[in-house]
């Protein structure tokens, strides 16, 4: 009887240590997330403003010489990120593919014209940068038109502003959430014991004795969360790279490894601090209280 109650306690203790370790290791990947958002906010920032560009367009009796003297000195300029040449028979050619017919031989003739197009760097992605570049731009002889959309441009820079405060608010709320979530199933581990820590008082432990294998208990159950937790983030880093290659490629290696360090850090540290005041509070109720 006494060995079927024995096996049915360490089983519950198991039970107990498992779900532990699964839900901390989740709240460690939540925070890995906020990390990453965090850290990375200006890059991200940056990467959506430097996806904004603008098209030039050439007169169509432009020699390909002055084209590509147009586009060196864009590139030497302090705003341009980078430029790509786009030919007329490029760009019929590429319309063609989108319209899935040939209007060539339909028109007699190529309406479009050759283009640069322009991705600028993040300082100068606002409306006011833009307008001016576009002034400077009309300048050259070569240039006929410079397109670009303007309601996009605002509402980029609007809405990324908008978004990092967004952010930063919401990954604070979920940094306390994901604190209280830690300390209360780490309180709850400890409530399944508290009797055991009880009986250990009676016999006359010491305080530091009978936290000790709690407290060491801690660390490793934060190790496994951790280690949980990093290869859950590994896996999302993986298949966001699959599918949003330039997204994952602003945060590099070096970030990556100190956002997987803070995750083991706080992982243990949180434990640790938690067993710690969790076990003291049990070691300081008299037997009495230990049912309510």
């Amino acid at each position: 009887m006494k060995n079927s109650e024995g096996k049915v306690t360490r089983r519950r203790l198991r039970s107990s240590s498992l779900s532990s370790i699964i839900s901390i290791s989740l709240v460690l990947f939540m925070l890995g997330i906020i990390g990453v958002l965090v850290f990375n906010a200006k890059k991200l920032s940056d990467f959506v403003k430097e996806n904004i560009g603008f098209s030039i367009f050439l007169h169509d009796d432009i020699r390909e010489v002055d084209a590509n003297y147009l586009r060196k000195t864009l590139d030497a300029s302090s705003f341009v990120r980078y430029t790509e040449y786009i030919s007329k028979e490029r760009a019929a050619k590429e319309l063609k593919e989108q319209l899935g017919e040939d209007f060539i031989s339909f028109l007699g003739y190529n309406p479009l014209s050759a283009s640069i197009d322009v991705r600028m760097k993040a300082d100068y992605a606002n409306q006011d940068s833009i307008n001016k570049i576009e002034t400077f731009l009309l300048q050259f002889k070569q240039v006929k038109e410079v397109h670009y959309q303007k309601s996009v441009v605002n509402l980029i820079n609007e809405n990324v502003s908008k978004i990092s405060i967004v952010v930063l608010a919401f990954s604070g709320l979920l940094l306390f959430i994901a604190l209280v979530l830690i300390n209360n199933t780490i309180r709850l581990s400890v409530y399944s014991r508290r009797f055991i820590i009880n009986t250990m008082k009676l016999v006359g432990a010491t305080w530091g004795f009978i936290r000790k294998p709690f407290l060491v208990k801690s660390i490793i159950h934060g190790l496994y969360a951790s280690l949980i937790a990093i290869t859950m983030l590994s896996g999302l880093f993986y298949l966001v790279k699959k599918e949003f290659g330039d997204l994952v490629d602003i945060i590099d290696y070096q970030f990556i490894i100190i956002i997987f360090g803070m995750v083991i850090l706080f992982g243990v540290l949180i434990n640790l601090i938690s067993t710690y005041f969790a076990v003291n509070k049990f070691l300081r109720l008299k037997a009495d209280d230990l049912y309510y």
